[in-house]
């Protein structure tokens, strides 16, 4: 595809250079590949040993487990920006053509959005196994939560397309700079010659559909639960209750606090870096947290992994 250049002549398809973080100094290139690179291991191992566990046990072959590891998978493939990162920091690999930079916007946007709904499924799945037990074998059937499950991941897959075809059909320069360690939509769109008007404003209604009416459908969930758990009568009734909700909760209040931090780095009057490492550190953090709020806070899960990591090799030949 043909791209128009800044002085409106057509030209062949532009080049993206990544500048990083501007202000880094390059002997600090090598500690952040480290850095990164143990952040990435820690995402990659946390998450396989979640998706093993709970398909290696039966009796985690629950809805509620289901969908957690739908949130393990997409935490995986949510790190998709983090391989050209290392490479950027390791050998100063700063190019990326105008496809895979489309391609890396798209995916980082559809797993940002399939984090957000498959956070109201699982809020869904809690409130009904809360406020309504005696339905929730009827309600949350294989069948249901297969369908739940892929219309998030659905919906998530189409929602960014129109802010990619869009970002695909403004001007760039010959060698078009971004400023950021990806390609995202903030920064593409700012690395155009073309009026940022329309996509800015197209980027923030995205945004604001997948930030606020997901959250929105997960407070409302909770404040049913909440009255259903405030109706019961003995206090280890409502510990129980509340202690089935209190991973998801964290994990919740761990995206959108990474959501937040990586919006006031960018509205906020400070310095580029903090822009760029505030959306960095929403890439990474949910990710890497996930894995250890259900490992620490949920006994099954630990339970699991725990037998899985103490399985010795061979042992089962040996019977």
């Amino acid at each position: 595809m043909e791209a128009t250049t800044c002085n409106g002549s057509v030209d062949r398809t532009p080049v993206f250079y990544l500048v990083g973080i501007p202000s880094l100094p390059e002997f600090f290139f090598l500690p952040m590949f480290f850095i990164f690179l143990l952040f990435y291991l820690l995402i990659l191992t946390g998450n396989a040993l979640i998706l093993v566990a709970v398909v290696a046990e039966p009796s985690l072959h629950k809805p509620m487990y289901f969908f957690l590891i739908n949130l393990s998978a997409l935490d995986i493939l949510f790190t998709t920006t983090v391989p050209k990162m290392l490479s950027l920091f390791l050998l100063g690999d700063h190019f990326l053509s105008f496809p895979s930079c489309l391609l890396q916007m798209y995916l980082f946007q559809s797993f940002t959005c399939s984090e957000a709904f498959l956070l109201v499924v699982m809020a869904y799945d809690r409130y009904v196994a809360i406020c309504r037990p005696l339905h929730y074998p009827v309600h949350m059937t294989p069948q249901t939560n297969a369908a739940l499950a892929a219309s998030a991941w659905l919906t998530a897959l189409l929602l960014p397309v129109p802010a990619v075809v869009k970002t695909s059909q403004m001007a760039y320069n010959n060698i078009a700079y971004i400023y950021h360690c990806f390609c995202d939509h903030f920064s593409l769109v700012q690395a155009s010659c073309s009026d940022t008007t329309p996509q800015t404003l197209m980027g923030f209604c995205i945004a604001m559909v997948v930030s606020f009416l997901p959250l929105l459908l997960v407070l409302l969930s909770y404040a049913h639960i909440l009255a259903s758990v405030l109706r019961i009568s003995s206090r280890e009734g409502r510990s129980k209750a509340f202690s089935t909700c209190s991973s998801h909760l964290l994990v919740v209040g761990t995206y959108y606090s990474s959501i937040a931090v990586a919006y006031v780095a960018y509205r906020a009057d400070l310095p580029l870096d903090f822009h760029i490492m505030g959306n960095v550190a929403y890439a990474i953090l949910t990710p890497i947290l996930n894995p250890l709020i259900y490992t620490l806070r949920n006994k099954d899960v630990k339970a699991a992994i725990m037998k899985i990591i103490s399985q010795k090799p061979g042992r089962d030949r040996d019977i």
